[in-house]
C-alpha cells in the first residue's frame, strides 16, 4: 500500500476522495489493469531480460560497465519485474496545457491530479508504472517501478512540472513507441492541440508495437464553447501571436472545427482500438476517474 503523501497532487483531500471512489468502484478499481490490458507478463521473475541503450533518467547502477568497455557506449541491463504489466504516464507540459478561463483549475494541474490518481490505484495493484514530462520533446524520465515507495518518487517529479515550449506531440509518441521494448500500457494525458494527423500516426506506433493506449483529451470548458466576452483579444500561448476579434462572429465556425478535430479523434482511436476518453476541467477529476473506469466495466 503507497503512504499517503503531501504532495499537491495527493493531498489528505484528494486521498480521502479516492478511498471514498475505492469504495464506490472496488469491483471496477480492483480489476482495473486485469480488465484493461491482460498482459502476457505473470508472476516473480529477476532474470536478465536485455539490454537497452541508456537514456536520461534510467538508473545509473543497471549501466553494464563491461559492455561500455568494449563499446563505449552505455546500455542497460534489463530485468522481468514482479508485475503484471509497465504503465506509462505521459504528460504533456506544452505551453497549451497552462490554459484556464473564470479562474478554473488549467489542464496541466488537472492531468497531473489525475495522473497521480491512476498512479495511486495502479501501484496498489503491484503493477509498474513510469512517468514521462513532455512538450517539444521528452524533458524527463522515471522508468516504470512497481514498489509502493515508487509512488513518491513519481510525486516529486510532478511537483517539478511547468507549461513549457511549443508541442510536438508526434515526436514523442514515435519516441516512446520505440523505446518501450515489452507490451505495456500508454496513458497519454494532453489538450491534443497540434496537427491530429501526426497525433494519430504516432498513436498508431503504439499500436503496431501491441501496447494497449488509452487518451484522455482534457480541455478547458471554454475551449470546446467559445464563450467569451463581445470583443476580446486572443493570444496563441506557444508563438505569442494576437488577434483581436468579435467571438460571437466566429463562435459558430470554432464549434464546428473543434467538434470535427474531437469527432475524427474518437472515430480514429476506436478504428484502431485506442480507448479515446474526453474530459473538461470543470469536472472533478476523480468523478472522471470514476465515469471511465465505469465505462470500462461495462465494455471489457
Amino acid at each position: 500500500m503507497p503512504k499517503q503523501s503531501s504532495s499537491q497532487f495527493l493531498s489528505p483531500e484528494i486521498l480521502s476522495r479516492l478511498k471514498s471512489l475505492e469504495m464506490k468502484a472496488r469491483l471496477v478499481v480492483e480489476g482495473f489493469i486485469a480488465g484493461l490490458h491482460r498482459s502476457p507478463y505473470h508472476g516473480f521473475s529477476v532474470e536478465f531480460a536485455e539490454y537497452r541503450q541508456y537514456m536520461p533518467g534510467d538508473p545509473i547502477q543497471h549501466i553494464d560497465w563491461k559492455v561500455y568497455a568494449k563499446s563505449d557506449r552505455f546500455y542497460i541491463k534489463e530485468f522481468e519485474e514482479e508485475t503484471n504489466l509497465k504503465a506509462y504516464l505521459l504528460v504533456d507540459c506544452s505551453r497549451s496545457m497552462a490554459f484556464t478561463a473564470d479562474n478554473r483549475i488549467n489542464k496541466l494541474n488537472y492531468s497531473l491530479q489525475l495522473a497521480a490518481a491512476l498512479g495511486f490505484l495502479m501501484l496498489k495493484q503491484r503493477d509498474a508504472v513510469g512517468l514521462v514530462n513532455f512538450a517539444e520533446k521528452i524533458n524527463s524520465y522515471i522508468p516504470p517501478r512497481s514498489a509502493s515507495s515508487h509512488l513518491h518518487v513519481l510525486l516529486r517529479e510532478m511537483e517539478k512540472f511547468k507549461a513549457s515550449e511549443k508541442t510536438d506531440i508526434a515526436a514523442t509518441l514515435h519516441e516512446m513507441a520505440e523505446r518501450i521494448k515489452r507490451r505495456g500500457l500508454v496513458v497519454l494525458l494532453s489538450d491534443l492541440l497540434d496537427d491530429p494527423t501526426e497525433i494519430i500516426a504516432g498513436l498508431k506506433h503504439f499500436r503496431h508495437k501491441k501496447h494497449e493506449v488509452i487518451v484522455f483529451h482534457i480541455l478547458d470548458p471554454r475551449e470546446r464553447d467559445f464563450s467569451f466576452p463581445l470583443e476580446a483579444r486572443f493570444k496563441d500561448m506557444e508563438t505569442g501571436e494576437e488577434i483581436n476579434t468579435l467571438p460571437w462572429q466566429i463562435k459558430g465556425d470554432y464549434q464546428k472545427i473543434v467538434a470535427e478535430v474531437c469527432d475524427r479523434f474518437s472515430r480514429e482511436c476506436r478504428t484502431s482500438n485506442i480507448d479515446y476518453h474526453p474530459i473538461s476541467t470543470e469536472t472533478s477529476y476523480d468523478y472522471s476517474l470514476f465515469a471511465y473506469l465505469n465505462k470500462r466495466s461495462r465494455l471489457y
